[in-house]
């Protein structure tokens, strides 16, 4: 599963830029990493911008979702900001808490990563999706 859900994460564009890495994906559970870049991640106050912070739970949330119901869609989501985001690395960590045919609950929290006190995770934000199982797109046929 974590090679699957690690090959849907590197086919998103946004993903890639941002730099999101899938270390732990199954039964019902997923991590995503991302490192911190100053030229581009922050906002007015040098904080990572509340848009990463909203991605990563997104995504994270996504990816528990998908290793128990397949392909998701996320129908609602939310984030509550605790501290400023302020780190090196990020870690966000997602959980379905309820899989059912038509939905999937699920929450996540971010934490920053203190690399001078030996990794201990500071939280910085919570949240929660509700998705939906969607089919793969069809492929249109090719236009001659």
């Amino acid at each position: 599963m974590l090679d699957t859900i690690q090959a849907i994460n590197q086919s998103a564009a946004f993903n890639r830029w941002a730099g999101f890495e899938v270390t732990r994906a199954a039964d019902g559970e997923a991590e995503l990493r991302m490192r911190w870049r100053e030229e581009d991640m922050g906002q007015y106050a040098g904080f990572l911008h509340a848009g990463l912070i909203g991605a990563m739970l997104d995504t994270v949330c996504g990816f528990a979702a998908a290793t128990v119901a397949g392909r998701v869609l996320a129908s609602h989501f939310s984030v509550n900001c605790i501290s400023p985001a302020v780190g090196q690395v990020f870690v966000a960590r997602g959980r379905v808490v309820k899989a059912g045919r038509k939905q999937v609950f699920a929450a996540g929290e971010l934490y920053a990563e203190a690399q001078a006190q030996g990794g201990a995770l500071k939280l910085l934000a919570t949240g929660s999706a509700i998705l939906v199982p969607v089919e793969a797109p069809a492929v249109a046929a090719p236009k001659i």
